[in-house]
């Protein structure tokens, strides 16, 4: 007699990790929780392991959805926009809209995340997966002031690790500032200062 095939799930697993990504977001991966996350996907405690796996790996589904997403639509500023102090800016005021953004949790998913570090409940994947996020955003940067240099909008006696350094800590500095309930403009302010140190 053949075995009887499950049944298919009644969610939607999109709209419930979408949830889960908001629950993370707002609480990192440490503080979320397991309450929490079945109250904001409407599904029990069986029903979230089913379908995500356990802890651990539901946060990394949900750094991933966030990554391409949220992230993706960012990065694709410093692409399509040739010149390149624009893109770069460009990219810089898209993130902050989102970061300020009053519908979603506040801040930045990953720089949020990395305040778990070193935490006590905190596998050592979830800190190598932010890590690396982070590592790309940076790269994301770090490749568009390389293309700026090569294409004769950037000095060449510019060290393009240093501005990228530079850049980086103002997405830290502006993530930080939205969690804490900065506005949209003041931070833009911060952005409209930051590229007036573009070298010419």
């Amino acid at each position: 007699m053949k075995s009887e095939r499950g049944r298919p799930r009644s969610f939607d697993t999109d709209i419930a990790l979408d949830s889960a990504l908001k629950v993370f977001w707002k609480h990192g991966f440490q503080s979320a929780s397991l309450s929490e996350l079945t109250k904001a996907t409407g599904l029990s405690k069986p029903s979230l392991y089913s379908a995500f796996g356990d802890k651990r790996s539901l946060y990394l589904k949900a750094l991933e959805r966030y990554l391409g997403l949220l992230v993706e639509l960012h990065a694709a500023r410093l692409t399509e926009e040739p010149d390149g102090r624009l893109a770069i800016e460009s990219f810089l005021r898209s993130l902050t809209k989102m970061l300020t953004n009053p519908s979603l949790p506040g801040g930045c998913f990953i720089i949020n995340g990395t305040a778990d570090f070193d935490g006590p409940s905190v596998p050592k994947e979830v800190e190598t997966a932010l890590s690396q996020a982070l590592k790309g955003t940076e790269n994301l940067v770090n490749q568009r002031i390389l293309q700026a240099q090569s294409d004769g909008q950037l000095p060449a006696n510019i060290d393009p690790q240093d501005f990228c350094i530079l850049l980086s800590t103002l997405i830290a500095g502006l993530a930080m500032k939205a969690k804490s309930g900065e506005t949209e403009a003041n931070l833009n302010l911060g952005i409209t200062a930051t590229m007036r140190a573009w070298p010419s």
